[in-house]
């Protein structure tokens, strides 16, 4: 996975305390995880629903105003070869939404295989295989967050 920043937004400084919402975008759901970057750890949390990619605004604004969030990083589905796809491109849009709401630095992260490495630790505990009603997408935003973690500090 590599990490990207989006040219307009401040850069995190390494030696402070962050906290950082993570986004595992997806059209019905939108995962969450909420991370600090002094452990490098992040916890999911409850999934918004979405219509065609859309957010229910005011569930993502008591978010944001529960956990305060410093920065943002938004999962970025791309291709297994590396490319980008129309998910990509909603993806970016929803971070630059995000953005232009909180005025907070976004941070795109490449989270190929992210969903599907989720559904596998679901499923190496025991878990529900119903991901329909059974959501990894908290999971996911986690992983996706922990990676970006991993790279920056």
């Amino acid at each position: 996975m590599t990490a990207s920043a989006s040219p307009d937004n401040n850069t995190t400084k390494p030696n402070t305390t962050q906290s950082v919402l993570g986004f595992d975008f997806g059209t019905t759901r939108i995962g969450l995880a909420i991370g600090q970057s002094i452990t490098g750890t992040a916890q999911p949390l409850e999934p918004i629903k979405a219509r065609d990619g859309i957010p229910n605004w005011d569930e993502i604004e008591k978010v944001f105003a529960e956990w305060q969030p410093n920065a943002i990083v938004v999962g970025l589905p791309l291709d297994m070869d590396g490319q980008e796809n129309e998910m990509c491109l909603r993806a970016r849009k929803f971070a630059k939404r995000l953005h232009g709401r909180f005025n907070l630095p976004y941070h795109m992260m490449d989270e190929r295989l992210s969903s599907y490495e989720a559904k596998g630790q679901v499923i190496a505990r025991g878990g529900n295989r119903n991901f329909k009603d059974n959501s990894v997408d908290g999971l996911a935003a986690q992983m996706i967050l922990e990676t970006w973690f991993a790279e920056q500090y």
